[in-house]
């Protein structure tokens, strides 16, 4: 048997690449029917995440292995191969192993030391019991991967090293509202919404409702499914004030939830301060327009300087405040006065820009000269004696002029003196409305991002903000720990593997045994019972005993790197018939340990 596992994930696709190879329930399933059935492998798993896609697989050759589980991929996920390849990735037997215990700890995931991962493995492992494409090298893979997870985060800190994919989106949020804020006080009291009731969508509802979020409203396809979701929320909250849990605030966490079906998302988003959707639509849930129609409706027009106005495109434009340049003492201009006038000038588009830069030219049109240059020496920070201009002479200006003319045939052109324009930056406005896309694929349009009033993080941008996110010392303990657990479980495998040849051999020994015990009765019929019973034992003694160390022994190599080839040299110095081994793999494989009732008790443990 060889472990082999072909995928991609944010580190090595890109998010469009990802999103387009996301695979549904039903595709999921008919990936794993369709590997199990191709000729290279005899057991599959799959392993489905919004920012991973890995297909593990028990295949007898390497080479035809990868291009199956590769091209499996392209087809049941719809982009073709040609493409995919060069995202994908391979690993095999003992770095398969690593990756997934890696994956299981964390070390893999978009933000370091989250554990929402675990559940995820789980689900993957269930559902391919379900299937029955998982045999004992998954099955032992998949649980031995869990045990590791929980390990690192229970002896380690790798918990400090990052945090769920929902709390960091949030963080992500609530950094682009108050910088510098935590994001407890940024959530404070404020009206949420969940779109979806899954395993994230419930995460996602369980960390506000944690932060103290106000009111989490849960919308889902499936009614059901969403009344359930918010009746956990209200019956963890009367808890929490029951027994007298405090909030970060200091006082005791309340929140109330309640369910509504999908179709009033556009007029609850109204309402919303926080909305996070992660659902498995294969379509846009939330478009710019009705983001955009959200944000329009619930905005007042005198609120925080913002009158949003739907522009032909359907987006929301927000009148910005006047900007603040050019009102340092010392200014010789009248803003003012100059601000009226260019409204005069400019007519309707000025009204609606509302604010100029005073260092540029429309702010100073029609001003006289000697005005001119008190400004332009304002603006450099200097001061002009208007004195020492009315004795300039006429030889001083052939001096300035002829110093003009020797650098211009220096440098082949006059340089710049005007100190340049500023660029006033177009600020933006505070959110109203803080958006967190978990889908892969999306389920809110990226154009939303550019809607004044609205602040949106998504898995791409997640991605960008956690590339450079610190490594807490704790990740070099549990890399630590992975390779611990990788060389034993790969020590146990290789064990496991010569076990069916070590009792092949001592099937073989006993068959030998019988043999001359029977013999043995051809030549002395008269031996009695007891001195029959007597030698027997005593063969068997020697014979057991001319064994043990050899089969102790050729384990213990066994389970060393490199140690495949003694089950082959054991076969071969004891003549042992390859069928019977492999017939004793198979009575192993079918033992109690695979049965439906062990996989759902091992479930439960896990």
């Amino acid at each position: 048997m060889s472990l082999l596992v072909v995928g991609l994930s944010h580190r090595s696709a890109p998010v469009s690449v990802l999103e387009r190879a996301a695979l549904s329930q039903d595709a999921q399933i008919k990936l794993l029917q369709d590997t199990v059935a191709a000729e290279p492998a005899t057991e599959a798993a799959l392993l489905a995440t919004c920012n991973r896609i890995e297909l593990y697989a028990d295949v007898d050759k390497f080479h035809a292995g990868v291009a199956e589980l590769s091209t499996l991929l392209a087809q049941h996920s719809g982009v073709g191969l040609d493409e995919l390849t060069p995202y994908l990735y391979v690993h095999y037997e003992d770095r398969a192993v690593h990756h997934l215990f890696s994956v299981a700890c964390g070390l893999d995931s978009m933000v370091v030391g989250e554990g929402q991962i675990l559940g995820q493995i789980k689900d993957s492992l269930a559902l391919a019991q379900e299937l029955h494409s998982a045999g004992r090298l998954l099955n032992d893979l998949f649980q031995q991967g869990l045990r590791v997870g929980k390990r690192a985060h229970s002896e380690t800190g790798i918990d400090r090293a990052g945090q769920s994919l929902v709390t960091f989106g949030l963080q992500q949020l609530a950094g682009g509202r108050s910088a510098g804020g935590s994001v407890e006080s940024w959530a404070a009291g404020k009206k949420a919404l969940v779109i979806g009731a899954g395993s994230m969508s419930s995460l996602a509802a369980a960390t506000l409702a944690r932060l103290g979020v106000a009111e989490i409203v849960v919308a889902n396809r499936t009614p059901d499914r969403a009344e359930r979701l918010a009746q956990i929320i209200n019956e963890n909250s009367e808890n929490s004030q029951y027994e007298g849990r405090e909030g970060r605030e200091g006082g005791v966490t309340s929140v109330v939830a309640r369910a509504v079906p999908m179709a009033s998302v556009p007029f609850e988003l109204t309402r919303a301060d926080i909305a996070v959707s992660c659902t498995g639509a294969t379509g846009l849930v939330l478009t710019a327009g009705i983001v955009a129609a959200a944000v329009e409706g619930r905005v007042p027009a005198d609120e925080a300087g913002l009158s949003p106005r739907t522009t032909a495109r359907g987006g929301v434009r927000a009148v910005l405040p006047p900007t603040s340049l050019g009102t340092e003492d010392g200014c010789p201009l009248d803003l003012s006065a100059a601000q009226t006038g260019q409204t005069a000038q400019a007519g309707q588009a000025v009204q609606e820009s509302a604010g100029f830069s005073v260092m540029g030219e429309a702010a100073v049109a029609g001003m006289d000269a000697a005005t001119l240059e008190q400004h332009a020496a304002w603006v450099d920070n200097g001061t002009v004696d208007r004195r020492d201009t009315a004795r300039r002479t006429p030889d001083d200006d052939r001096e300035l002029i002829a110093a003009l003319a020797l650098t211009a045939a220096t440098l082949g052109r006059i340089p710049e003196r005007r100190r340049p324009e500023v660029v006033v930056g177009v600020p933006r406005p505070a959110p109203v409305l803080s958006l967190l896309d978990l889908a892969m694929p999306r389920d809110v349009d990226a154009a939303a991002h550019r809607l004044a009033g609205v602040r949106l993080v998504d898995i791409e941008s997640l991605a960008e903000a956690s590339a450079d996110a610190p490594m807490a010392a704790d990740v070099d303990q549990v890399r630590r720990i992975v390779a611990d657990e990788v060389a034993a479980f790969g020590a146990a495998l290789r064990a496991a593997h010569i076990t069916p040849t070590v009792v092949a051999l001592r099937a073989m020994a006993a068959d030998v045994v019988a043999g001359e015990i029977a013999r043995l009765d051809g030549r002395l019929p008269g031996l009695d019972e007891k001195h029959r019973a007597e030698i027997t034992q005593t063969v068997r003694r020697v014979v057991d005993k001319l064994l043990h160390a050899p089969t102790v022994r050729v384990k213990q190599l066994a389970a060393e790197p490199g140690g495949a080839g003694y089950a082959d040299a054991l076969r071969t110095l004891f003549d042992l018939d390859q069928e019977t081994v492999a017939s004793v793999s198979r009575a192993d494989q079918d033992g109690p340990d695979t049965t439906t009732e062990t996989n759902a008790e091992n479930r439960g443990r896990a």
